[in-house]
């Protein structure tokens, strides 16, 4: 996993902020591969059930946080939430890493 130690502990603190202390978060995408280089940070935050408004604006806040404590990077959130049957999460799961 191409994260530190103080990088997974400010996405979960993020987290936890934004959407409450319920929420799970798991890396996947290029980050979880430590042969590769560069790329974004794909995280997918697992959470209660939530309005679309409410899931936005959660989201946004979370991303706010993660740029004022990681610097300016590109980060891709995806949500869950109970019963989500996307493809993006299925893969999240089945290839990501939970921090």
């Amino acid at each position: 996993m191409r994260l530190s130690p103080l990088q997974i502990a400010q996405i979960r603190q993020s987290a936890a902020e934004s959407f409450g202390p319920e929420a799970r978060v798991w890396l996947f995408g290029s980050r979880v591969d430590d042969r590769k280089r560069g790329g974004d940070i794909d995280l997918l935050v697992q959470t209660r059930a939530l309005s679309s408004d409410v899931a936005l604006r959660c989201k946004i806040c979370m991303l706010g946080l993660l740029e004022s404590r990681l610097g300016e990077q590109k980060i891709d959130l995806v949500i869950e939430q109970p019963n989500d049957d996307r493809p993006i999460v299925r893969v999240a799961h089945e290839t990501g890493l939970a921090l």
